[in-house]
């Protein structure tokens, strides 16, 4: 049997054949129909899972028998690595290799003051990443802490600008500095992490987005633009008001707009207990004026705050950190190893655990 109709498909004896839309003047012939022929010929034999579905289906409706399930087909697992790219989107046991040149820009810093990212799977409901261990951040030991010495502070605050003299040269914004995307290693000292919000700024470009979080945002974010990298700068003026009194410079608002309101009339008292040189460092860096905001390693070098300090990370990854340390000694997170896992991994450990002993 045969049936012809508007684009259809032919079936006879098994074979089939692809019919072109008839126009007025007859079949569609000539050499531009080869050549997309050749086109199409051209681009491979493999086909997808989808569109073999859909050949199946197109041809079951040609026939006059009854529609049947098509037969459970079992595949033969797949155990070795590497596999094709185009297989392992769809195994959640195999790894997700980035392609070169579009790795997370996480991925392609190298720094001792930045959290170092090791490998990443997916599973059926989670994606894991896999880096190095570090028990607290920044957020945490300030919640529990309050108000940290200015020797603390001078320690933090020297090597987040390292860091981030070191992200803007490679022409790297963060956006999204603030407490709780710096972690601690077992010594106190920073990791800087979470580049979900960074991109890529060339010299003299500018960005528009609005995006971060609400009371780290400089004015010129909040306001839509244009910025660049010196809106990082207001937020560590932020992050380092805070980590001193305890408090935010402005309180939060429902959104952009209102914080912008609030950014821009509301002046920030500097900490009463602060020394000279240290509320003149918030005060350059909490500037209205991107212009005039410090922004160049030079100007953190010779400012008097920072006077005697090494801008070195060798030589400050030597210096514990003491409040870190006393912290994390009387802290009660190592009692309870499991209090940042979902109970299904919990679970999964024990049971791995109990299948050892047998």
């Amino acid at each position: 049997m045969q049936r012809l109709g508007m684009g259809a498909v032919s079936c006879r004896q098994g074979q089939h054949t692809r019919v072109s839309a008839p126009q007025k003047g007859g079949n569609i012939q000539g050499p531009w129909a080869r050549g997309w022929k050749s086109l199409f010929c051209g681009m491979g034999a493999i086909r997808s899972g989808v569109e073999q579905l859909r050949g199946l289906q197109r041809h079951q409706c040609l026939h006059q028998e009854p529609l049947q399930p098509a037969p459970l087909q079992l595949e033969k697992p797949l155990s070795e690595w590497p596999v094709p790219q185009f297989i392992s989107l769809f195994l959640p046991e195999f790894p997700m290799r980035p392609v070169r040149g579009q790795q997370t820009l996480q991925r392609q810093i190298n720094h001792p003051f930045v959290h170092s990212l090791g490998d990443s799977w997916q599973g059926k409901r989670h994606l894991f990443i896999m880096c190095s261990y570090c028990s607290m951040d920044l957020y945490s030991l300030w919640s529990a802490v309050g108000g940290f010495p200015e020797a603390s502070i001078r320690l933090f605050a020297a090597e987040l600008v390292l860091v981030l003299c070191y992200l803007h040269d490679l022409g790297i914004i963060h956006r999204d500095v603030k407490m709780e995307n710096i972690l601690l290693d077992e010594r106190g000292h920073l990791k800087l992490t979470d580049f979900g919000l960074s991109r890529r700024l060339s010299q003299g470009a500018r960005a528009y987005t609005i995006c971060g979080t609400l009371q780290y945002m400089a004015p010129e974010v909040l306001s839509g633009g244009p910025y660049n990298h010196t809106a990082d700068w207001w937020s560590l003026g932020v992050l380092l008001f805070c980590l001193a009194t305890g408090k935010f410079p402005v309180a939060a608002e429902r959104d952009h707009v209102a914080m912008l309101a609030s950014v821009t009339h509301c002046k920030s008292e500097m900490p009463a207990s602060a020394t000279q040189e240290f509320s003149l460092l918030l005060h350059e860096l909490l500037c209205q004026n991107p212009l005039y905001r410090l922004r160049h390693l030079h100007h953190f070098q010779g400012h008097p705050f920072f006077r005697g300090v090494a801008f070195d990370p060798e030589l400050l990854k030597k210096q514990p950190v003491d409040l870190v340390m006393e912290t994390q000694n009387t802290s009660p997170l190592e009692s309870m190893p499991f209090k940042d896992f979902d109970c299904d991994l919990e679970s999964l450990v024990h049971t791995i655990s109990a299948d050892s002993l047998l």
